[in-house]
């Protein structure tokens, strides 16, 4: 009762919202702009920009630069915008996301915000899907931005220091996350303000908002240095691995995220290792190897988790089937997965900073989105980013059939009929796009269809660099597509084609025919595969194939969903009873919420990494731009100050001083995020005994920044006492200083120890035990504490924010 007159309540709320901007739209056309050449309408809003810069806000102009843009739409792309996209455009700029139907323009809709809240001068960042997408978007929309006086720009993570930062400096920036995410991290190291990259971050519109905030949200981007390569340490302990047997020596728990040795296996690896307790304390090393080499070798999966190309393990994206690039496990998981294969270990150094994409976006002072599929996690995405979502009507309405799923008891069954249905619809010459779930499946279909004569596509990971070529083609007559969900996000797949050759008699076939062999964790994923056909208005179909040995239902467990009294035993027919479909969804609805638990746990932990970072970041920036120096020699050590002084002058002392302190603070803080990972690592020793694991974690994490403050200062003055100077006055302080040599992203979600810590947040572990076993973070409890004795004057001058 409660929830049906709340949800009447955010009906009404949505339509006074909508008749609000309709309103404004209807004002915004009224602005006819019929006489203005390209020359007067540079001129009107060159006289906007100047309003603003007097001190005008940007909502009072609101409206004749929206109808600037329009008519600057209608000259530089030679058509009308609708009143869809400019309602958009006005909950954008709002600070609303957007949900908007593919292929209904959410890049013309962009540029309305963008327009607006460029004219501050301050910027503006619209972070892509991908590069591919940034650079075109940033290219196509051009002209409309450079018609009324405004840059444009669009950063690639290859492109040199200068070109970014001409980039950035453009009023409209095109980028993805990613990058933007790593050059923050290098502007945060740098040494000289010269050396950074980025500005100020303003206005922010994020395109496929739900993939980037919610799908990415737990990703950390690193930052580090260092790195080597050398033989894998975890090879003897993967070949006892690989002999263990599953139900014997190890089993998974319920959900298939973790391996766990049984009590025989325990046994079999401790004797094979010559360990009496694998489970002592002076044996916590060696039980992570176990455990992590375990669960590298029974839980990941080649062609599903990742890929081996160029000696090299490839992280999968489990949302979209391409390659995460720069991704990887945390490090021994990684290393346990390279001994797996057999490769080399590349170590990926040592961490110096580290942002997750959720508090990266944050950083923004506004911030909005646009996507076709928000609403499912509209809860969510209020709840971290503070957004409200606002779906925008059709401008066309949706020609697409969904078919009912076609369920069957059996894999074998399903595949057989999904093979009979592409057989029969390809012999019409209606082209099909068929969506899964992973490498291996993609080419068991396609050796499958080879086999009947059926020619076909493959995309998926091993060659997503030839997704936009693929795409192309697959509204073609005849075009019969394998691909993993990947297919096409932020471009059009055009019926008959590129040149649409044959468009009318793909319509009158049906238009794109897209089939699911499986649902997916997320019924955003599966909207968005939905979404791949009847596009803009075009016709299509879709519908889903598939099974109860799928992987959704497996990791959920069969038994638990789907009572024996209605689960028919193995048969070739689909199945005909609406509860095995009821609880097929209800399956979905349940992972869903549990992902979103996870992600809320994790928000909970990172937030308090994050605090402590941006403390540090602050006062570094002071320092970095002489705002508030720290002048440590001068008030600590006098005799030393004068010497100086007297050799160097006060401008290179002050100078040395900032290097030295840059310096310290980088030192320091990698060392506190290595010292969190061990508290980290030891959570589940406070679960086995009875502490609160949060409380724990939060007072060791800030034992841990405390003694960070008080190292930096004492070290400061332990290099000016002992550090050589050079002829030119310079510490010798550049031979120590290691620069970054890679950035890359990892995948927390498969750390166990996040596992654990997110049932410890989430509050389902309840009071009672745990197994030890569980877990394959290794159990080890130890602060490594910095603490040393300073005086009061030096603790407060470097008192984090």
């Amino acid at each position: 009762m409660a929830k049906s007159m709340l949800k009447k309540i955010e009906d009404l709320s949505s339509k006074a919202e909508y008749n609000d901007y309709k309103k404004i739209v209807d004002e915004i056309n009224h602005i006819k702009f019929n006489s203005l050449n390209k020359e007067k309408l540079l001129y009107k809003s060159i006289e906007l920009k100047i309003k603003v810069s007097q001190g005008v806000c940007i909502d009072e102009i609101m409206i004749q630069a929206f109808a600037l843009v329009k008519k600057a739409i209608r000259i530089a792309l030679g058509f009308e915008a609708y009143d869809e996209q400019i309602i958009a455009g006005i909950a954008m700029h709002r600070g609303r996301l957007i949900e908007m139907q593919t292929g209904e323009g959410k890049t013309i809709a962009a540029v309305f915000p963008a327009y607006l809240n460029a004219l501050s001068g301050l910027g503006c960042h619209i972070l892509t899907f991908n590069d591919y997408l940034a650079a075109r978007d940033a290219v196509w929309m051009g002209p409309i931005y450079e018609m009324l006086g405004l840059t444009v720009g669009f950063v690639q993570d290859n492109m040199k220091t200068q070109d970014k930062q001409k980039a950035y400096l453009c009023d409209v920036t095109y980028i993805t996350a990613k990058v933007a995410g790593f050059d923050y991290l290098r502007d945060s190291i740098c040494y000289e303000k010269s050396e950074c990259i980025q500005r100020p971050f303003n206005f922010v519109i994020v395109d496929e908002a739900d993939s980037i905030i919610i799908d990415e949200a737990k990703i950390p981007f690193v930052i580090a240095a260092g790195g080597y390569q050398n033989d894998n340490t975890l090879s003897p302990t993967m070949d006892i691995i690989k002999g263990l047997k599953p139900k014997i020596h190890y089993d998974k728990d319920e959900y298939e995220r973790n391996a766990f040795l049984t009590e025989i296996g325990l046994n079999l690896v401790e004797a094979q290792l010559c360990c009496d307790n694998l489970y002592s304390d002076e044996n916590i090393k060696l039980l992570n190897e176990v455990h992590n080499t375990l669960y590298a070798e029974v839980i990941l999966k080649k062609d599903i988790d990742y890929i081996v190309r160029d000696n090299k393990i490839e992280m999968v994206d489990e949302f979209t089937g391409r390659i995460a690039e720069n991704r990887h496990w945390p490090d021994q998981i990684q290393e346990a997965l390279e001994a797996k294969e057999k490769l080399e270990f590349k170590s990926k150094g040592r961490i110096m900073n580290q942002i997750t994409l959720q508090s990266f976006i944050m950083l923004y002072k506004k911030v909005a989105g646009m996507t076709a599929t928000a609403m499912d996690s509209a809860e969510e995405i209020s709840e971290f980013y503070g957004l409200e979502v606002f779906v925008i009507p059709s401008h066309v309405p949706c020609n697409r059939i969904d078919y009912p799923d076609v369920i069957f008891t059996h894999k074998e069954a399903k595949y057989k009929a999904l093979i009979n249905e592409i057989t029969r619809v390809h012999a019409t010459g209606q082209p099909i796009l068929i969506g899964n779930s992973s490498v291996l499946e993609s080419d068991y279909l396609a050796l499958k269809l080879k086999k009947i004569g059926i020619e076909c596509q493959i995309l998926n990971a091993k060659n997503d660099e030839l997704e936009a070529e693929i795409i192309e083609q697959a509204g073609v007559i005849g075009a019969v597509t394998v691909s993993t969900n990947m297919a096409g996000r932020g471009a059009d797949i055009k019926l008959g084609g590129t040149k649409c050759e044959s468009r009318d008699k793909v319509i009158a076939l049906g238009g794109l025919y897209v089939i699911g062999t499986n649902r997916y964790e997320s019924r955003r994923i599966d909207k968005q595969l939905r979404g791949r056909a009847g596009r803009q208005g075009d016709v299509g179909m879709f519908r889903f194939f598939i099974s109860l040995e799928d992987d959704l239902i497996k990791k959920y467990g069969i038994d638990k969903i789907i009572p024996a009294y209605i689960r028919p035993k193995n048969q070739e027919e689909p199945i005909d009873d609406p509860r095995i479909a009821r609880k097929i969804d209800q399956v979905q609805r349940i992972i869903q919420g549990q992902n979103s638990d996870l992600r809320r746990a994790l928000w909970k932990y990172s937030s308090l990494l994050e605090s402590h970072r941006l403390q540090v970041y602050r006062r570094r920036l002071e320092i970095l731009e002489d705002i508030d120096p720290l002048n440590v020699l001068e008030n600590e050590n006098q005799k030393l100050y004068e010497k100086l002084n007297t050799l160097f002058g006060e401008k290179c002392i002050n100078k040395l001083e900032k290097q030295v302190a840059l310096y310290n603070i980088d030192e320091s803080f990698a060392n506190y995020l290595a010292e969190v990972v061990i508290i980290q690592e030891g959570i589940n020793l406070n679960i086995i005994g009875g502490k609160n694991p949060l409380r724990v974690l939060q007072r060791e994490t800030n034992l841990c920044f405390n003694s960070l403050q008080q190292d930096i200062l004492e070290n400061i003055l332990i290099d000016f006492t002992n550090m050589e100077l050079s002829e030119s006055g310079l510490l010798s302080l550049h031979e120590r200083i290691e620069p970054p040599t890679s950035t890359w992203t990892y995948l927390v979600k498969d750390n166990a120890i996040m596992d654990s810590l997110s049932s410890i947040l989430t509050g389902s572990l309840g009071g009672g035990s745990v197994h030890i076993a569980t877990f394959a973070g290794a159990p080890i409890v130890s602060i490594i504490g910095f603490i040393k004795k300073n005086s009061i004057s030096i603790r407060n001058k470097f008192k984090f924010k």
